[in-house]
């Protein structure tokens, strides 16, 4: 909870801020999980509400992709795709 507690308490600032927008850098790993699980939860927790769950503020970046297809089990955006679809 205390990650997914930063990054949102960092999207909320970022959006209170002169360009409102959020950058984020994504590893896979546990990661995909742990974010799928608590990230949510946190958004909705944080000040001001909405703000900081405003997805078209955010500019995310996947830092350890792989050159393989999003469909492959090695790709990292694919199993964040996989995970915000409820199915990871």
């Amino acid at each position: 909870p205390a990650l997914a507690r930063l990054v949102a308490e960092a999207a909320a600032e970022a959006a209170r801020g002169e360009g409102g927008r959020f950058s984020l850098g994504l590893s896979g790993g546990s990661l995909v999980e742990l974010l799928a699980r608590e990230l949510p939860p946190a958004l909705g927790a944080a000040a001001p509400p909405g703000a900081a769950a405003d997805p078209s503020r955010w500019l995310v970046a996947f830092c350890d992709e792989r050159l393989v297809p999003p469909e492959h089990p090695e790709s990292t955006f694919g199993a964040y795709r996989v995970s915000g679809d409820g199915g990871g």
